[in-house]
């Protein structure tokens, strides 16, 4: 599962989550549990939607948000 941070065009950037990375061959991005950065509902959505089709010429770009696995960074020191 990774988290996105999808900013589109001429809209505010939201947060979702996709099973697997969108394939750019295809002509939309399936996003599960869309909200806002601090959690709360998308206005553009009805209260009661869980996953959007968002076709790709819609996006400008995609940020990929570290997992709790990828957060554990190697960070040398000396004593």
């Amino acid at each position: 599962m990774y988290n996105l941070y999808i900013h589109i065009n001429d809209g505010e950037p939201f947060v979702g989550e996709v099973d697997e990375m969108p394939d750019p061959k295809s002509s939309y991005v399936l996003i599960n549990n869309p909200r806002q950065r601090d959690g709360k509902d998308l206005r553009m959505l009805l209260d009661e939607v869980t996953t959007i089709l968002l076709p790709w010429w819609r996006i400008n770009y995609i940020e990929v948000m570290p997992t709790g696995e990828e957060e554990e960074v190697f960070t040398p020191f000396r004593d």
